[in-house]
């Protein structure tokens, strides 16, 4: 199936996001579908996900899952990407979702309060996107336009690439004020 081009964009629902399975990664099995602040409710998907995740996989599988959800994530998100034809539409969450994971597969185990300071420090960061990550993030969405015609299979790749490279700056960052409060505290 050929992607829609850009001047038609669409406007995702459930029945959109659910008809293949990348929608439905790139959407965060339709946590992005929330009208409010769909990257917080993908970030509290990938948090309940990982807290039942870890009675089934140890850290070794949890690192295994995100390194193929990021290679993954570059294809889904830039694919869906073009099919909606915008770039970094904001229900396309699954990038907030495997940098959070990045988050508490570092911190884990951690009590909750430890986790929510983690949430609230990777929502700040990346919704505000300060200094580096805002430069990361405007440098991909300057990069390249979406054409008429659909793009190549690297392009849409590296457009997924840009899509999830900021979440990471957001995650690296939330790690390091982490790392920092840690050090303070003991």
């Amino acid at each position: 199936m050929n992607p829609a081009p850009p001047s038609s964009q669409v406007n995702p629902n459930l029945k959109w996001v659910f008809q293949t399975a990348g929608r439905t990664i790139a959407f965060g099995f339709g946590s992005g579908l929330s009208p409010i602040a769909p990257g917080t409710a993908g970030t509290l998907w990938a948090w309940a996900a990982f807290l039942v995740g870890e009675y089934f996989f140890s850290t070794e599988d949890f690192l295994w899952i995100i390194g193929g959800g990021i290679l993954l994530g570059c294809w889904v998100c830039g694919h869906v990407s073009e099919e909606l034809g915008r770039k970094d539409f904001g229900g396309i969450v699954w990038d907030e979702i495997v940098a959070f994971w990045l988050v508490l597969i570092f911190i884990m185990p951690a009590n909750i309060w430890m986790q929510a300071l983690a949430f609230l420090l990777f929502r700040f960061f990346d919704a505000i996107k300060p200094g580096p990550i805002g430069m990361i993030d405007r440098h991909f969405k300057n990069l390249e336009s979406l054409a008429s015609a659909p793009s190549s299979i690297p392009q849409i790749i590296w457009r997924g690439f840009g899509i999830m490279v900021d979440d990471f700056a957001a995650a690296f960052f939330t790690l390091l004020i982490i790392a920092f409060i840690q050090v303070l505290v003991h």
